[in-house]
């Protein structure tokens, strides 16, 4: 498939996809983190169009390894709000794809509790709408 996106783009889209997950992760660290990460990896492994492309190839270059949920954070968040705006600008629909990848998992992530997510995870979700959303 051709692509539209530079290979910092790319990062930049992994970075924020993965991250997210990542964040679900973290923020579910009294729960089950390593059911979160899995259910949220497998959705973003499902991933159709360019985004499942770039999403499927493993990246050089992301970093997630923030030493708490803070500095995860600071890479993450601004990470998708920027991968948004890139695909709003070269593909729309590929920007609707990518936000509904990102939510899928994260629903994912959360589903890993019986009933709603508790105030963590709840959280955590609202941001990473909001970053979504901000592009």
């Amino acid at each position: 498939m051709p692509s539209i996106l530079t290979d910092q783009d790319k990062i930049t889209l992994r970075t924020a996809a993965w991250g997210a997950v990542s964040l679900m992760a973290a923020a579910d660290a009294a729960g089950k983190p390593h059911k979160a990460a899995t259910h949220g990896s497998v959705a973003l492994a499902s991933a159709t169009g360019l985004v499942g492309h770039v999403l499927a190839e493993w990246p050089k270059g992301v970093n997630l390894s923030g030493k708490s949920v803070a500095e995860l954070a600071d890479l993450v968040l601004p990470a998708l709000t920027t991968a948004m705006s890139r695909l709003k600008q070269q593909d729309p629909a590929e920007a609707d794809n990518f936000r509904r990848t990102v939510t899928v998992a994260v629903e994912a992530a959360a589903q890993t509790h019986k009933g709603e997510p508790g105030p963590t995870l709840a959280g955590m979700i609202r941001k990473i709408t909001a970053a979504l959303d901000a592009a």
